[in-house]
């Protein structure tokens, strides 16, 4: 559930993650701070905002933990989807980076 609208974030940011813009690791950031800076107005942003302690400071440096067993569980998960999705999004770029390569 959670990492469903990760995922759908994700998707938003797709153009910017296909041509290497930015990777799913900083885009997980950016949507933790924008749900725990929020009030917590559905289900998701209230099991985030229970389980994850996300802290930044003003250079910028951030800091995610869970709160509890569950919210680190929660954290790794992100984590992991995130770098699957790196992966994913990565051999998209060689498909479309060796098509171009090869139209040349």
């Amino acid at each position: 559930m959670i990492i469903s609208e990760y995922a759908k974030f994700l998707q938003e940011h797709n153009e910017e993650l296909l041509t290497k813009k930015t990777t799913p690791l900083k885009l997980l950031h950016t949507w933790l701070k924008k749900v725990i800076t929020k009030n917590p107005k559905n289900h998701i942003d209230k099991i985030v905002h229970k389980e994850i302690l996300y802290c930044e400071n003003e250079n910028g440096d951030y800091l995610i933990v869970g709160k509890s067993e569950s919210g680190r569980t929660l954290v790794s998960a992100l984590i992991k989807f995130a770098k699957s999705y790196e992966n994913y999004t990565h051999s998209k770029w060689m498909e479309m980076t060796e098509k171009t390569f090869h139209k040349s």
